[in-house]
């Protein structure tokens, strides 16, 4: 047995914020929104890929961000990407502590934390 592939990460967020998150993970990251199926849909949250990367948002009653765990996304040009998210006021958090990485750190709509790795 073993594993084949990471078939997505699942983030919680706050309910009713559906549009919040998608001008941020379409907008900002560039994700498709993706329709979810019933019953599914009924539950709320919002789902979003690119085909190569596929994030779940889900609702969480009594929601708090996630500080500490987080997915990290590869970015072709994490400049660009850095310059686009200031660009709407987000706070890009550089990282220096893995020599040889170029990396950063973001927070969704909701506190998430996200990690930016430049393709290498």
């Amino acid at each position: 047995m073993q594993l084949l592939a990471l078939d997505h990460v699942q983030l919680a967020m706050p309910a009713g914020e559906e549009e919040l998150a998608q001008s941020f993970y379409e907008g900002r990251l560039g994700l498709a929104r993706l329709e979810k199926p019933e019953p599914l849909a009924s539950r709320g949250g919002c789902w979003f890929s690119n085909g190569a990367v596929t994030l779940h948002l889900g609702v969480e009653a009594g929601f708090r961000p996630a500080k500490k765990a987080h997915p990290a996304l590869v970015v072709d040009d994490l400049d660009a990407l850095v310059e686009s998210l200031e660009s709407v006021g987000s706070t890009v958090t550089p990282d220096f502590d893995l020599p040889g990485v170029r990396r950063c750190y973001v927070e969704d709509p909701f506190g998430n934390r996200i990690e930016l790795i430049a393709a290498s």
